[in-house]
């Protein structure tokens, strides 16, 4: 890679990663040590393919989509344990956004991992339903089954979503 190349490079990394960062943290559940692989391994694919990448965060993106997605569709992926009782619980500190970005943060990491990335792709990247089956590889029909059972999973999990209004608006 030639200089000019190498510092261009940087430059998206340096303005880019925090939003990037945050983007891999939600379709991991919250996983911060997943997040930060997760990102590692889009960059060097991306590295890699630089000069021919239009759109570096576009395809960035696409790459950490693709990625977990295979990790979910894997037969060797971890399972997730689900507990009735998490082990810590949050405090709350009197901010009703706050206390429901908990509640939002903690739902999403009790659901599989299909349906969290159903639901930061049609939510949080406020993908179109055409977009998220091409990246995950399935049909329209099964990302709309799939994020209505995700939202009503979340129903289930904090009942309290609803009480703050349509849980689909707290999700966003």
């Amino acid at each position: 890679m030639d200089p000019a190349t190498e510092r261009q490079f940087r430059e998206f990394m340096e303005e880019r990663s925090a939003a990037l960062m945050r983007l891999a943290y939600l379709l991991t559940g919250g996983d911060q040590h997943a997040a930060e692989d997760l990102l590692q391994t889009a960059l060097s694919k991306t590295v890699t393919r630089w000069t021919a990448v239009r759109s570096p965060e576009a395809y960035v993106r696409q790459v950490m989509y693709r990625q977990q997605a295979d990790f979910w569709q894997s037969r060797w992926r971890r399972r997730e344990t689900h507990v009735a009782v998490p082990p810590d619980e949050s405090r709350p500190d009197g901010t009703p956004a706050l206390d429901l970005r908990v509640v939002v943060s903690e739902a999403l990491t009790r659901i599989t991992p299909r349906q969290r990335a159903v639901l930061v792709l049609r939510f949080f990247e406020d993908l179109p339903e055409k977009e998220v089956a091409r990246l995950l590889g399935c049909s329209v029909g099964t990302v709309r089954s799939t994020t209505h059972r995700s939202l009503a999973r979340l129903r289930e999990l904090a009942p309290e979503l609803d009480d703050a209004g349509h849980i689909e608006e707290v999700v966003r």
